[in-house]
């Protein structure tokens, strides 16, 4: 809603002028300024609406009329002028307060007379000069619905006059981005009350077109509009595929990013780097993974919108499908992507900067072919920068204060983990190997950390372990990972619950301490379940963890005491040998891995418990379980001494006893 002249002069006459130490900020961001007067002029307004925004007792309404009303004496009477200079400096220091203070600048911009007076001077003295001033103050109008609803037909008729017919390239692209921010604007604007676009304007592929031509024609004047632009329009799936399908198109973007720096360069704009950072990421963007939770609210929200009446929920796009994006990617990485995403290292002091590699080089990797390029491009090395930059300073904090914008870069890491050797990605010093403990660590136990990051996280600890016993040692010894870890064990998802019994398989194999942990009775019950589910990869990391767990004496009695309690242990042990031996055991197929595994259960079992009066009872239980049959029908058709010297072993004892 546009606020009437009334409110703006009082909202005038309850605040201050602008302090007369900042008065030059009035001419201070005018095209003819230096850069660095420009910059320090930004600096400064910045200052002043931080320091009214932060004012004791100041609520962020008033702070906002406080600010627009020091401003609005000045801007909106220069927006009304008929001198050319006079508009360019109120277009220049309105754009400049829609950078610093965008609730300020829209109560300013919806001034009564304010707009109608600055289009009708556009459009009587159309210098390059004012027509970018202007063509930029809409693009930042465009972006607020407050004053996107506003905006009358002729000045949008007037950005397509400029997005399409002039010839300064700098316009073009500035009216562009307004185009598109008001086109999105507007559909969303639909989509909240129900109703369809009121008006027909430019299309997205024009623009696109329009856009890639400011590229490739490589202005550099026009490049950081135009991949602004781009920025914007590649989150439509037709518009990736456009840009992804572009060779020309791709290698003189990727070229705005210099490879080497010469003498007389200047530095790439860090704005410039970030939009051709989102353009990357927009392209190479999978659908996000929803649990059935997530999905079920996705439909209710898409029911609750008005006009929906009934109607089905709009169809995903093919081109945002895996193989869609996979086949991106690819092309992407043909015409040069890592090397941007290398180059961007030397901007690691900005977070947004971290943040779009990182989410890049996941979105890439995530295709198991691409894996082998990232390694060689130096991907490993980037994804570790940009971790350690990101890990609390303190080696005791909470996983919590991990800003979650850095679990993308760690999951990137984990599936290099997953699939090369630690070697590959880590380097020969084994330093490198145990600091990728700590992240892989915070990534399972992050609050915000998804189901699959904490699956890929547990398998790339799984390969760590099992590299050195040392690694395995300080992975162990991870304050609260084990309990965390415990806890997935009891995961309805299959592949979770494989991933953390396999990481405990390798841990009780190599950490002292996990070793230990395991002869209680409770955790030897939990690995007892495991080994008799359906899944076949997690019944052998269960029975190899209890085939290591029984080696202790302690373990052995706490297994002993379970038979006696549930009278469980023996028949899933007999079952692992031999499910034929097992009374309606819903399983007859046999694995020679889970026969190793159970028949060094029964051994290190029967010589640890098999003393004094309690022998005749475990003959008892061996043999009503089947055990004895599963142990004698092994010895009669293996031929492995790994297995058959534990299996003899056993029925010696078992006969001793019956004896």
């Amino acid at each position: 809603m546009r606020p009437n002249e009334a409110d703006v002069s009082s909202v005038r006459t309850t605040t201050t002028m602008l302090p007369e130490e900042l008065s030059y900020l009035i001419s201070g961001f005018t095209p003819s300024q230096p850069q660095d007067a420009r910059a320090k002029a930004y600096i400064n307004l910045t200052a002043f609406c931080q320091g009214v925004r932060s004012a004791p007792g100041k609520d962020p309404s008033a702070a906002t009329d406080n600010i627009a009303g020091v401003f609005s004496s000045i801007i909106v009477p220069k927006l009304q002028d008929t001198v050319e200079s006079e508009l360019i400096v109120g277009a220049s220091l309105l754009n400049a307060l829609f950078q610093v203070d965008a609730e300020s600048a829209s109560v300013i911009f919806r001034a009564e007379g304010a707009l109608e007076m600055l289009m009708d001077s556009v459009d009587l003295k159309p210098s390059a000069e004012l027509a970018q001033e202007v063509a930029h103050l809409l693009g930042h109008a465009c972006g607020i619905k407050a004053c996107r609803t506003i905006l009358p037909s002729t000045t949008i008729r007037w950005l397509e006059y400029q997005a399409a017919q002039t010839t300064d390239e700098t316009i073009r692209a500035a009216a562009a981005i307004a185009l598109i921010k008001y086109n999105r604007g507007s559909v969303n604007d639909a989509s909240d009350t129900g109703e369809g676009p009121t008006q027909s304007f430019t299309k997205d592929t024009e623009l696109t077109k329009m856009l890639k031509g400011l590229i490739t024609s490589r202005s550099r004047e026009s490049a950081s509009d135009a991949v602004e632009g781009l920025a914007y329009l590649s989150t439509d799936p037709v518009v990736k595929e456009d840009l992804a399908n572009d060779s020309d198109f791709l290698t003189k973007l990727f070229a705005l990013v210099p490879l080497r720096k010469q003498k007389d360069q200047s530095p790439i704009k860090s704005s410039l780097l970030y939009g051709i950072l989102v353009i990357i990421c927009n392209i190479t963007a999978y659908r996000p993974l929803l649990t059935e939770e997530q999905r079920q609210m996705q439909k209710i929200r898409q029911m609750a919108k008005p006009g929906f009446e009934g109607k089905s929920s709009e169809t995903e796009s093919p081109l945002d499908g895996d193989d869609a994006v996979s086949d991106r990617a690819k092309k992407l990485v043909r015409n040069g992507v890592l090397n941007v995403l290398a180059i961007s290292a030397t901007s690691l002091d900005s977070l947004s900067i971290r943040v779009s590699v990182g989410k890049a080089l996941l979105s890439i990797i995530t295709d198991k072919s691409l894996r082998g390029q990232v390694l060689q491009s130096g991907g490993n090395v980037l994804l570790n920068l940009i971790i350690k930059s990101g890990l609390p300073s303190s080696t005791t904090a909470k996983p919590s204060e991990m800003d979650p914008v850095y679990l993308d870069p760690i999951q990137a890491l984990a599936k290099l983990a997953i699939t090369a050797t630690p070697l590959q990605v880590f380097g020969p010093n084994a330093g490198a190997s145990q600091d990728a403990i700590r992240p892989f660590s915070l990534l399972v136990q992050h609050p915000a950390s998804s189901l699959l990051q904490k699956f890929e996280a547990l398998m790339a600890l799984t390969n760590l372990a099992s590299h050195t016993a040392d690694i395995a040692s300080r992975i162990g010894s991870v304050h609260g990972l084990l309990n965390k870890v415990e806890l997935l064990l009891l995961e309805d998802n299959m592949m979770v619950r494989r991933a953390a019994m396999e990481l405990i398989c390798n841990l009780i194999a190599g950490s002292e301490e996990v070793f230990e942990r395991y002869s209680a009775q409770s955790r030897l019950q939990v690995l007892m379940a495991l080994a008799d589910v359906d899944d076949m990869p997690t019944r052998q990391a269960a029975s190899g963890a209890l085939a290591v767990a029984t080696s202790s004496d302690a373990a052995c009695s706490a297994l002993w005491a379970l038979q006696c309690e549930r009278h469980r242990v023996f028949p899933i042990l007999a079952q692992l040998i031999d499910p034929t031996a097992v009374p309606d055991a819903p399983d007859s197929t046999s694995d020679p891995g889970l026969v190793h595994r159970g028949v060094v259960c029964v051994y290190n079992i029967l010589a640890s418990i098999c003393k004094g009066a309690r022998q005749l009872e475990v003959q008892k239980d061996a043999e009503s379980s089947g055990l004895i049959k599963a142990l004698a029908g092994v010895s009669k058709s293996t031929q492995d001494p790994g297995v058959l010297q534990p299996t003899i072993e056993s029925i010696r004892i078992l006969a001793a006893t019956s004896s």
